[in-house]
């Protein structure tokens, strides 16, 4: 089952830097690291099983941030996210997948109950329906300086397949229908970015 809680954290990087820093990324049950395909940025996933366990283990950020610091050009960016739904749910607690996406909006306050209710029947409706989309979970904001929805997506197909479903042009009118209704900003505000194993990007 997907964690209850996951902390997000996005260090920016020297491309030059990544072939350097690849030992040091290694994964576990309850820890992702990926890198985008531009290797601008090291993405880190950390599973809890409630916000005490991330209390407990918070002194391992400020050695994240020293060890990670050598590699990076700025401060590294952080969230803490709850579970809300699991439409492609995962058996561990964070996708074991080659690839994951970061797909974020932010609802107003008072269309959120309505919101949760469309999504059900639009956006969880298509990735049900699609097998390229292997883990879809969402997650909302809890301590954030990005707040809103955030929904981590992982494939380990083709990518262009996986982009596919949301190119889609019933994707698509799904995609007008939130902006129109319930995205801050409009459809333009919906924020994506994909990441990859370290070991599938080329020196």
């Amino acid at each position: 089952m997907a964690a209850s809680v996951v902390l997000i954290s996005r260090f920016p990087l020297d491309p030059r830097a990544v072939a350097d820093m690849r030992s040091e990324l290694i994964d576990s049950a309850r820890m992702r690291y990926l890198i985008d395909s531009n290797k601008l940025e090291l993405l880190q996933l950390r599973a809890y099983d409630d916000v005490t366990a991330f209390a407990e283990t918070s002194a391992d950020l400020v050695d994240d941030w020293r060890r990670f610091a050598p590699f990076t050009t700025g401060d590294v960016r952080r969230e803490l996210v709850t579970l809300v739904d699991e439409p492609k749910p995962v058996e561990a607690p964070l996708p074991g997948t080659d690839f994951i996406q970061l797909r974020h909006i932010e609802v107003p306050p008072l269309r959120m109950a309505s919101y949760h209710q469309w999504r059900e029947q639009t956006i969880f409706q298509i990735v049900r329906e699609n097998n390229p989309v292997e883990a879809f979970l969402a997650y909302h904001s809890l301590v954030s300086g990005q707040p809103g929805v955030m929904f981590i997506a992982g494939f380990s197909g083709d990518p262009a397949e996986y982009q596919a479903v949301f190119d889609s042009e019933r994707y698509r009118e799904i995609v007008r229908q939130a902006g129109d209704n319930y995205i801050v900003g409009g459809s333009d505000a919906l924020y994506t970015r994909l990441y990859l194993r370290p070991q599938l990007l080329a020196d």
